[in-house]
């Protein structure tokens, strides 16, 4: 495992420290989904603040990703966060009253509609208990453009937007976190047998080779096959970052105006 991510836990649980004290605030809201991002999320935030300023929010839509729950509640029990801090808020029924008056619905606009639904819920407990909500957003997804707009992406605090995916999983191991969710397969549990690496269509290792050599390195196309990297992999990669690239640069802000009277 390259670098100390034993010093690295330590600067990210100031950062959290920091800027919750900047913001004048005690507590974060972290939503649990069982994966090993907000795993991590949660373990930094209990390492900064304390457990008694962790809140957790579960929110499965009814009984799909019933395993993630599990694993959720199983991240609980390892940070011991006291069960009154632990929320949990099924989105199906307001998910279905919204997809019933949508037209033509398809997977990926349902799972926009589950993503902020959640949002919904999380600000709302975070302001009904004075907390920020703490994202967990890696750097992976920044980059592939892998999230909705106003759904997993809104947080006010994100520890570890600046770690692409195989640097949270081994963050995850120097923080002794579950085996079972730092070995579990990525899924955004959209439906069933969803996969993160089935929509990609290339692997987590194979993104993050290719975005650090693109994004740190400034390497061209043809830079980054002549690492080894296969061409079709860096071109769907690549390819994915472009299509996505948008969502960076939102809203685009109109700048015209007319002179304040006097």
């Amino acid at each position: 495992m390259e670098g100390d991510y034993t010093s690295l836990a330590a600067n990210i649980s100031d950062f959290i420290r920091s800027t919750l004290e900047t913001a004048g605030f005690s507590k974060v809201v972290v939503n649990v989904s069982g994966g090993v991002d907000s795993a991590v999320a949660a373990a930094l935030a209990t390492q900064a603040v304390g457990r008694q300023h962790v809140i957790i929010a579960m929110m499965p839509y009814g009984d799909l990703g019933a395993q993630a729950i599990n694993d959720a509640r199983l991240l609980v029990e390892a940070l011991q966060i006291p069960q009154e801090q632990v929320f949990t808020f099924d989105i199906k029924r307001p998910v279905d009253t919204i997809s019933e008056q949508a037209a033509d619905l398809e997977p990926t606009r349902l799972g926009n509609i589950m993503a902020r639904v959640r949002m919904i819920y999380l600000f709302d407990l975070a302001k009904r208990l004075g907390a920020l909500v703490c994202g967990t957003e890696n750097r992976t997804e920044y980059y592939l453009g892998y999230f909705t707009r106003f759904g997993d992406e809104a947080s006010d605090i994100e520890p570890v937007r600046g770690l692409y995916k195989t640097q949270v999983w081994d963050l995850a191991r120097a923080l002794n976190l579950p085996a079972q969710i730092i070995e579990k397969t990525p899924t955004a549990d959209l439906w069933e047998n969803q996969t993160d690496e089935g929509e990609f269509h290339f692997s987590y290792q194979d993104a993050d080779n290719v975005l650090s050599c693109y994004f740190d390195e400034h390497l061209t196309l043809d830079d980054i096959v002549a690492r080894g990297i296969p061409r079709d992999i860096v071109e769907r990669v690549l390819a994915r970052v472009a299509a996505n690239d948008f969502k960076h640069q939102l809203p685009y802000v109109s700048r015209r105006s007319l002179p304040l009277a006097p």
